[in-house]
């Protein structure tokens, strides 16, 4: 079984290694009760899809009659605005068959103008709020991508008391050092408020390229077991934060047959060696 750790504030220990539903884009009926199965052979006790994942909260809804009390339940909006993010959210609820989630986030929240929108009059933010008075979600988060996005979420918390961030974490891009810098600075914060903090990419080989996708992730992914290995107990070596899986179902089986044989965290020799081995570099520059 995974480990759980508390998740925040929010009073719900999950478990560290947290099921990206991504990897249920175009997941078939069939595909998406194998991955169901999967989650419940490991534990996993919590789950994080967005509207904007193909058919992953229609794959997840499918579980919820069952299951709903099983999971931390997690989705996200992309739209900037309250009647956006209202009408998005409210399908959402619908395609997960649920009249609540737990973690409602603002998606991808990091451009300087959609920031100033959302989080604004009338923005996604003044709906989340109104959206948990009314019990549709119990908690508030953002998440987001690039170099960029350490520094926008410390921002986001001086604005308002997210409950959850959510941000790239691996060896590669942790060798910036300006994004190393504004992510310890997030990490702190995040410990002495009590924010939980979510990673992604955390088996990120590289950027495609011209190379042909062999996996369903927007980047080319470590995959063979003990490359994962050492990526999956670096993130997870470092305490207090969580790892979301993979988005190709291929490798969610292994990420968690890693975590739930999680060693010491490998040191920065380690590391460097695997990324001189297997050609390792940051996705986002």
């Amino acid at each position: 079984m995974i480990p759980t750790a508390p998740f925040g504030r929010t009073g719900h220990d999950s478990t560290r290694t947290i099921f990206g539903a991504a990897a249920l884009w175009g997941a078939s009926e069939e595909e998406g009760e194998r991955a169901l199965a999967l989650l419940l052979d490991y534990g996993i006790n919590h789950i994080d899809t967005a509207a904007s994942y193909g058919r992953s909260e229609r794959r997840v809804g499918a579980w919820m009659p069952a299951y709903r009390d099983r999971f931390f339940l997690a989705t996200k909006t992309n739209e900037r605005t309250y009647d956006g993010a209202k009408a998005q959210f409210e399908h959402s609820l619908e395609r997960l068959q649920t009249d609540h989630v737990d973690l409602l986030q603002l998606h991808n929240l990091v451009d300087e103008q959609e920031w100033e929108v959302a989080l604004g009059p009338r923005g996604a933010l003044e709906y989340a709020v109104e959206a948990r008075r009314q019990g549709m979600t119990r908690f508030i988060g953002v998440t987001g991508h690039g170099v960029t996005v350490a520094a926008m979420h410390l921002r986001s918390l001086e604005r308002f008391p997210f409950d959850s961030v959510l941000l790239p974490y691996n060896f590669p891009m942790m060798r910036n050092a300006q994004y190393a810098a504004d992510f310890e600075r997030l990490a702190r914060l995040c410990g002495e408020r009590g924010v939980a903090m979510q990673t992604i990419k955390g088996v990120t080989l590289g950027p495609w390229g011209e190379k042909h996708h062999t996996y369903g992730t927007w980047y080319e992914p470590l995959a063979e077991q003990a490359d994962l290995d050492a990526a999956v107990h670096w993130v997870l070596g470092r305490p207090g934060i969580f790892l979301n899986t993979a988005g190709d179902l291929t490798l969610v089986p292994k990420i968690l047959d890693a975590a739930q044989r999680l060693g010491p965290r490998p040191d920065d020799a380690t590391m460097e060696r695997l990324a001189k081995a297997r050609g390792m570099a940051p996705l986002f520059t």
